[in-house]
């Protein structure tokens, strides 16, 4: 049995991630009806915004990937799993590309069900159609982002090895440091654009027009084009995980 295999059925046997994908997909879905089935006028519904609920969804997954690293060394099955397969590095790797997958097909199948329902529910005015490279991103590029964000996770979990804590950090990044950088007087705006998640943020929304609202809710740009800073997170989140099984590969289980 391969260990990819092996990994799927480790992690498809625990409730949390099946919980997880739902949450992330009604999260997402849920909003999106909100948005576009309430808005006001449907001559201002675009396809930007059937996806603000996307990014709530991604920190679910986020948690997801983290805990299917802290679970393991919770309960002490890691330390089984490393007798089994003496080489840490292929170990975490293969639970790395399986749980990253799963957030990508996860991310994918939120953003176009978000579009999806936010189409079928907006009206006649409304122009809901995909005809932009920005617009392409913004649907189809969610399960990019959603797997190297998972590549994180796993990541910090294996660095942090406890539940509460990677979660914490995970959550509390994305959503508050990399928005309070900016308040760092002199460098803090050049600390923001070359935050990762803010980088994936341009990537999911640079150059297209958000609207008013949308504006907005898409954040600062960054100093580089849409998949220059795709390339630039996924650098981040490769990185990251190239320290954390260094990291496993030296200290005890």
């Amino acid at each position: 049995m391969s260990l990819i295999t092996v990994e799927r059925i480790k992690l498809f046997s625990t409730r949390s991630p099946w919980w997880c994908m739902i949450v992330a997909a009604v999260l997402s879905i849920g909003l999106a009806a909100l948005g576009t089935g309430l808005a006001p006028d449907d001559a201002e519904v675009t396809p930007a915004m059937s996806q603000f609920g996307v990014n709530l969804g991604q920190m679910v997954i986020i948690v997801m990937a983290a805990l299917a690293v802290t679970t393991e060394y919770r309960f002490g099955t890691i330390r089984t799993s490393f007798q089994a397969v003496p080489q840490r590095t292929a170990l975490l790797l293969n639970k790395t590309v399986v749980v990253a997958t799963l957030a990508a097909v996860v991310g994918l199948v939120a953003s176009v069900g978000s579009w999806g329902i936010g189409y079928l529910l907006a009206g006649g005015s409304a122009d809901m159609a995909i005809d932009t490279s920005g617009e392409y991103r913004l649907i189809f590029g969610q399960g990019l982002v959603y797997g190297i964000a998972a590549i994180f996770a796993i990541a910090v979990g294996i660095l942090i090895r406890q539940s509460a804590g990677a979660i914490a950090i995970l959550l509390v990044w994305p959503l508050l440091v990399e928005n309070l950088v900016v308040l760092i007087p002199k460098v803090g705006d050049d600390l923001q654009k070359w935050a990762p998640f803010t980088n994936a943020n341009q990537f999911i929304n640079g150059g297209q027009d958000m609207g008013s609202a949308g504006a907005e809710a898409a954040g600062p740009t960054t100093a580089l084009s849409p998949w220059w800073a795709l390339a630039y997170f996924a650098a981040w989140g490769i990185g990251l995980l190239i320290i954390a099984l260094v990291t496993a590969s030296k200290r005890d289980a």
